[in-house]
Parts: structure tokens; C-alpha cells; sequence
């Protein structure tokens, strides 16, 4: 893989490449992507869904402060853009054709920070959850009667169905007028793409890119021209990573690190004394003693720690990076980088209490429970009405149903059953958890 095509700028339907040295620098072409992500109703939609702490609005309401995917995907971005900044500039030293080319270091950061932005796009309600409760539904509940019906590559895509791919099928799948979806640009989805590969066959390794899939069935076709455009490396079952996914994954690993552990500790679930030891243990030889005495609320020395971890782990991933570049581009490096950190020891100990304090608590598990029932009930009735829609088969219930559906999901005549379940999994994904509750709500006749 070489970097002049993995920093492509052309966008589907191009007739001709775009040029870095023709880009008008008041609005590069990366920040374009980040624009058309931010603007979209599928990241609006982030505002009330589950980071952690499932329904956060109400949460916040209540306790204080908690994140919700929006709030955690502006800060990945955030992360993203330094990290790709930095990681920028030690590309353009070791490959100075690039420079020629017309390219700068902060083309890096806005890719990363696009990619990061949109990261978790794709995810339904009720946080990881969402998707396990999706794959339920055709696993185990009412969706398992069409597991006949559909190809072994179908079904697993609903059955492991994946929030990763999902947003690639919301960043660059076409609708009536709408051709290419948002239309971003080649390197950016690229760096979107963490694991590179469909469903099946199902080739569990030891590399971080065969963890989980991250292209559907229905999107595959259209990924393998991105993937071609990129210049990524085929290899049995999919294709090798973009260089930039290990910037994008490492900026969201030092977000959800440090950022849940401080959701736990405004939710109260985690002592102040037992939070700061654990975050001094992360930074203890970049704190200055004295500015740190000068901290007087247990939230300006949260903060005061949380900087300097996010500083500390953003110049060690790009270090990384640089030292790992070789294998990164022939794809051979397995782990993420955080994975290689000399703080993995600190980092493990602080997941391990969120864990424990956070995830595992009697709130977080029991709106969990009421989420798997809910998303079961959409579910059987949207994917019923769907499928009925393409059938031309309608009834007076099923109209009603669609109704409550946006175009976009709606069914074509004749439309095959698998892009039916697919959009009737999507719908569901796309939901805040505040639809989605209302919607079940509907459903079942409470007012």
C-alpha cells in the first residue's frame, strides 16, 4: 500500500482524479467529509443514544453530566485530529513526494478527525447492547422463522449484526436522489473501515482487524471499489487496513478509557479518592504539584488528570504509529496501538473498575434488560410490515406501521427479503433511545 492512493480525495461517481495540489485551501475536500457527517440526521441522531449509561439524557437530568455517543464522538474526533495532525507531519519527512503533491500534515488530521466523527454512527439504541439485541431477535426470537429463507452471508448479518457496518451502509449506500449516500471521500472511508471484512467466512486470528466484520452482504460490492481505489491489499476474506484506522481506533480507545471512568465518578459509582489514584498512576511523571494543590473541586482535578492522560496517550500513539509504519502498510501489525502502550498496565486497571462500578451496575443492566424487549418488539412489527410492503400484501396495520418509518427504509416492490430485514434492522439502529422507546410505546397502546 502506498500513501499518494490511500490519501485519495476522489469520491464515487468522479470521472476524473482529484488533485491535492487543485484543492482550495479554505475548504479542503477532508473537510468537507467531516461537514457532511456532522450535518446528517444519522449523527443528530447520537445526541440521545446510549455511550454507557442508557438513556443519558434522563441520566444527566438526575446525577449530572454523562456522555452520550454525540458528546463521545466529537471528543474521538477531537483526539482524532491531533493524533493525525502529529502523525502527519512524520509521514511528509519519511515520504516527501507527498509534499510535492501537493499535501500537508493537518490533511491527516482532518480525515482522522472525519473518520472519527462518524465512528459510531451505525450503532443503535441502548449502546452495545442494541446490537446484540438485534442479533437476538433473529437468533433466538421472533426473526429466527427466517433464517431458511435467507443465504448463510445474509443471516449472519442480522444474527451478528454489526454497528460498524451499518454505519458504512449509512455513509455510501444510495437512495432515490441521493446517489453515494453522503459521498465522502475515498481515504476517509477508508480510515472508517476497522475491520475490513464481510460477515462470513467467519476467520477468527489473532489481528485486531478480524475481531468482528465491518461490511454487509449488501454493501460489499461497493466497499471492494473503494477498497481498489485505495490500493488496500486483498487477502483471504477481505482486505488489509487503512494505515489511518489504527489513528481513528486509538483516538476512540483513549476517549472510552478515560471518558467512562469519568462518567462512573460523576454517576457516583466510583469513589473521588479511588478515581484520582488510579488516574495519578496513568500521568504521576507529567504532574505539576503545585497547579495541582491549586485544584479544589474534585471536578477541576479530574479534569486537571484527564488532560494530561489524553496528552500522554495521544504522543505515545503517534510514536507508535511511526514506529510501527512498515507494518502497518504491508498490514502485518495486530494489535491496536494502545495495545503496545507502556501505561497498558495503568489503562487495563482503569477499565477494569469501569467495568465493575460502571457497566456492571444495577441501573446500566436492568434499562439493558428493558432494551433487549424493546428492540424485539420493533423489530417483529417493522420487519412484518416491511416484508409485507415488498409483497405488495399490506393490511390496514401494516400501512399504520409504515407510517411511523422514514422513506429511506421503506420496502421497493419486490424488494428481496434480506434488504427488508436490513432496513428493518437499520430503522431500528437509527432510532434515539428516546424513539425508540416512545415508538414501542405506540406499539403496545400505552399512552
Amino acid at each position: 500500500m502506498n500513501w499518494e492512493h490511500l490519501l485519495s480525495l476522489s469520491r464515487e461517481g468522479d470521472t476524473v482524479k482529484r488533485l491535492r495540489s487543485d484543492q482550495d485551501e479554505t475548504r479542503l475536500g477532508f473537510e468537507v467529509d467531516y461537514d457532511r457527517i456532522i450535518f446528517s440526521s444519522a449523527f443528530r441522531s447520537l445526541q440521545d443514544k446510549t455511550q454507557v449509561v442508557p438513556l443519558p439524557i434522563q441520566a444527566a437530568s438526575r446525577k449530572g453530566f454523562v456522555h452520550t455517543r454525540l458528546t463521545h464522538s466529537l471528543e474521538v474526533s477531537v483526539v482524532g485530529r491531533s493524533i493525525g495532525r502529529l502523525a502527519g507531519k512524520i509521514i511528509l519527512d519519511r515520504h516527501p513526494e507527498l509534499v510535492s503533491e501537493g499535501y500537508r500534515f493537518n490533511d491527516f488530521g482532518a480525515i482522522v478527525a472525519a473518520a472519527a466523527l462518524a465512528h459510531d454512527i451505525g450503532n443503535p439504541p441502548f449502546g452495545h447492547s442494541g446490537e446484540k439485541a438485534i442479533g437476538n431477535f433473529f437468533s433466538k426470537g421472533p426473526g429466527k422463522v427466517y433464517a431458511d429463507k435467507l443465504s448463510e452471508a445474509q443471516y449472519t448479518d442480522l444474527v451478528k449484526f454489526e454497528g460498524n457496518a451499518n454505519g458504512l451502509r449509512l455513509l455510501i449506500e444510495s437512495r432515490e436522489g441521493v446517489p453515494g449516500g453522503l459521498r465522502l471521500s475515498y481515504a476517509t472511508l477508508g480510515a472508517f473501515v476497522k475491520y475490513p471484512k464481510a460477515s462470513i467466512p467467519h476467520q477468527p486470528t489473532t489481528h485486531v482487524a478480524d475481531k468482528k466484520y465491518g461490511v454487509f452482504e449488501a454493501n460489499w460490492e461497493s466497499y471492494t471499489q473503494i477498497a481498489n481505489q485505495l490500493g488496500l491489499q486483498k487477502e483471504k476474506g477481505g482486505y488489509h487496513r487503512h494505515p489511518l484506522v489504527y489513528l481513528v481506533e486509538a483516538a476512540d480507545d483513549i476517549c472510552y478509557t478515560l471518558i467512562d471512568f469519568e462518567d462512573a465518578i460523576n454517576m457516583g459509582y466510583i469513589s473521588e479518592d479511588y478515581a484520582l489514584e488510579n488516574l495519578i498512576n496513568l500521568v504521576k511523571n507529567q504532574i505539576d504539584g503545585a497547579k495541582y494543590r491549586s485544584l479544589t473541586t474534585t471536578a477541576d482535578r479530574i479534569s486537571y488528570l484527564r488532560a494530561l492522560a489524553i496528552g500522554t496517550l495521544v504522543s505515545e500513539a503517534v510514536q507508535l504509529f511511526a514506529d510501527h509504519e512498515e507494518a502497518i502498510l504491508s498490514g502485518q501489525l495486530e494489535k491496536s496501538l494502545i495495545d503496545y502502550s507502556a501505561h497498558s498496565a495503568a489503562i487495563r486497571d482503569i477499565i477494569d473498575l469501569s467495568v465493575k462500578n460502571l457497566y456492571q451496575a444495577d441501573e446500566v443492566i436492568e434499562k439493558e434488560i428493558a432494551g433487549y424487549q424493546i428492540i424485539s418488539n420493533l423489530l417483529e412489527h417493522t420487519s412484518s410490515a416491511l416484508c409485507t410492503q415488498a409483497a405488495d400484501q399490506k393490511t390496514v396495520y401494516d400501512k399504520l406501521i409504515l407510517s411511523r418509518i422514514p422513506t429511506p427504509y421503506q420496502s421497493a416492490p419486490g424488494q428481496d427479503l434480506y434488504k427488508s430485514l436490513l432496513n428493518a434492522s437499520s430503522f431500528v439502529a437509527s432510532l434515539s433511545d428516546s424513539q425508540a422507546i416512545q415508538l414501542n410505546q405506540t406499539i403496545q397502546g400505552i399512552f
